[in-house]
């Protein structure tokens, strides 16, 4: 899909999580909000707002949930509940004071009062829930996670308070209490980490298990958004590595949402919200490791340690067989086009050799210093399996995509086609990798 903002060519990821889960392209740093909005200007938010295809589920009777390993208020996750000018206004503590005054609200508070009915919610964040200074239940001696609430509301109270009392909400903050639940005894699920990127992290599979037992849920699945956000983070950091183990957990899950649906009666939707300025070239043979972690050749079976001649002399690991021919340096097959690994040592390109290069946070080589890597432009690819999967063939603008989903479940305004007397209505399950980039769609 394209994935470009109404107001830049290389997008942020409020804008194209308002695109895709909502069907309306908007400004970059804005979340929820057409294009009418400016950054930062609470007061061109009224009459803005547009909703997303988790509520126009939820408003044809579904079951709906949020699964992320990133804040539950970040931009990604939060353009499926909240209008807001801003995409970090994550609490009212950071929101600025005409913002309060003009009566904008911040994601948080969003969360729990725009769409209360949410049956899961699993994700990171929660300070941004508690009043400011209160203690973090799991880090009560480090400052940078304490609450940030200037109300002094516990919104996980008010989340609490909004249900029904005959029906049972559970709110957890770790995996023993998870793994500790009778989900089948569960009608609503409030998940919240403080830190989702502090190791060692549930795998986004779990997570998804956790969000999608189908001997706990029933027909909870029918809108599910799940997104691997931290793949995003390893590249904005440089640390390829982290990013695309990353991928594979997203990967991970896929199969499993492939194992716990059927393609008769659900639409599941795997895509990215952009892509970033990564690279894998240099002509490396079939079986060097991209990391570096050792060589395994092409060993013919029962022959160890043979090589064909082809690679009589094979590359280190994770290094292009090739050195530059204009620094004379060895470089690695992944690199980025800007970002915090661009290193000059002596005035020249730092030497990879001498570095350890298959480490976890190591920062891959860029050709322009950057504090933070940025997005790419290109399009992004849309994997879709299940009933009218074909409306998601070829190049789309990005906000297509709910807007076809919603046609295939047959909710949202579109329904003139259904015909409920003849045949049921998809279930429209979404796995979204928010943040992410699959790089095999180059």
């Amino acid at each position: 899909s394209q994935t470009y903002n109404t107001n830049a060519q290389v997008p942020d990821s409020a804008g194209t999580a308002t695109a895709y889960l909502c069907g309306v392209k908007a400004n970059e740093g804005t979340v929820g909000v057409s294009a009418g909005v400016t950054r930062d200007r609470c007061n061109t938010t009224k009459g803005q707002e547009v909703t997303s295809i988790l509520r126009w589920a939820k408003d044809a009777g579904k079951a709906v949930g949020i699964v992320t390993t990133t804040r539950v208020t970040h931009a990604t996750p939060s353009a499926a509940y909240a209008h807001s000018a801003n995409r970090d206004w994550y609490s009212d503590g950071e929101m600025p004071p005409d913002a309060l005054a003009g009566g904008c609200k911040d994601i948080a508070l969003q969360l729990v009062e725009n769409i209360p009915d949410i049956e899961v919610i699993l994700g990171g964040g929660r300070k941004y829930m508690f009043p400011q200074n209160t203690a973090d239940v799991e880090y009560p001696h480090e400052e940078k996670h304490q609450g940030t609430r200037l109300d002094q509301r516990n919104l996980v109270q008010a989340w609490h308070d909004k249900k029904d009392p005959s029906k049972v909400a559970k709110y957890v903050w770790n995996r023993r209490d998870m793994l500790a639940l009778n989900l089948s005894r569960v009608d609503f699920l409030l998940g919240e980490s403080q830190h989702p990127r502090v190791p060692p992290p549930p795998g986004l599979g779990q997570v998804l298990w956790w969000g999608g037992d189908p001997g706990g849920w029933g027909s909870w699945r029918d809108h599910l958004p799940t997104g691997g956000g931290r793949i995003d983070h390893g590249h904005h950091e440089g640390k390829a590595k982290q990013a695309l183990h990353e991928a594979v957990e997203l990967d991970r899950a896929i199969g499993l949402a492939t194992r716990l649906t059927s393609t008769q009666d659900t639409l599941s939707v795997v895509t990215a919200d952009h892509s970033h300025v990564f690279t894998f070239g240099g002509y490396t043979p079939r079986g060097n490791p991209i990391f570096g972690e050792c060589w395994l050749g092409h060993q013919p079976r029962g022959h160890p340690g043979d090589i064909p001649t082809l690679l009589t002399v094979p590359p280190p690991p994770g290094l292009a067989p090739m050195q530059s021919d204009v620094d004379r340096k060895p470089f690695t097959s992944i690199l980025y086009g800007n970002g915090p690994g661009y290193k000059i040592v002596a005035g020249e390109r730092e030497n990879v050799s001498a570095v350890d290069f298959a480490h976890a946070n190591y920062q891959a080589q860029s050709a322009v210093p950057l504090r933070q890597e940025t997005h790419g432009g290109e399009d992004v690819a849309v994997f879709a399996r299940g009933p009218m999967a074909h409306l998601l063939h070829g190049v789309h603008e990005q906000n297509y995509i709910p807007h076809a989903m919603a046609y295939a479940a047959c909710i949202g305004s579109n329904r003139a086609h259904c015909n409920a007397a003849s045949r049921p209505a998809a279930a429209a399950s979404v796995l979204l990798p928010f943040l992410a980039l699959l790089i095999l769609l180059c």
